[in-house]
């Protein structure tokens, strides 16, 4: 059965870090893409991040660029998400999704197994 789990969030003041995992269970993320996305109160779900499994580039969004980095061990079938510089606005529920493919992919759709969620909360 294929599964994606997150770990990881939690309550932290503003300017500080967090680092969320996406463990893999069932597949191997060698093959697919994975991205990270969040939803906060009131909002639609958006991409935030992701990484290919063809060559380990990375997308982030502009709202989290320079501040978060998004990286894979394959070994442990993870990847991972650092959160630096967090801002209040970073408030939501972040979720991991396995694209189709090796590519990440633009649209919720093309993203087929998603995770529970880990809530990330920044206090100003």
């Amino acid at each position: 059965q294929f599964r994606v789990m997150e770990s990881g969030g939690g309550l932290v003041q503003s300017g500080g870090s967090l680092r969320l995992s996406c463990a893999a269970s069932g597949f191997s993320l060698d093959y697919y893409a994975i991205g990270w996305f969040r939803q906060a109160p009131g909002k639609e779900r958006e991409r935030v991040s992701c990484i290919s499994s063809s060559d380990g580039s990375t997308y982030y969004a502009d709202s989290v660029k320079g501040r978060f980095t998004i990286s894979r061990d394959n070994a442990k079938n993870t990847v991972y998400l650092q959160m630096n510089s967090l801002k209040p606005e970073d408030t939501a529920v972040y979720y991991c999704a396995s694209a189709r493919g090796r590519l990440c992919a633009l649209h919720l759709f093309q993203y087929d197994y998603w995770g529970q969620g880990t809530q990330v909360t920044v206090s100003s």
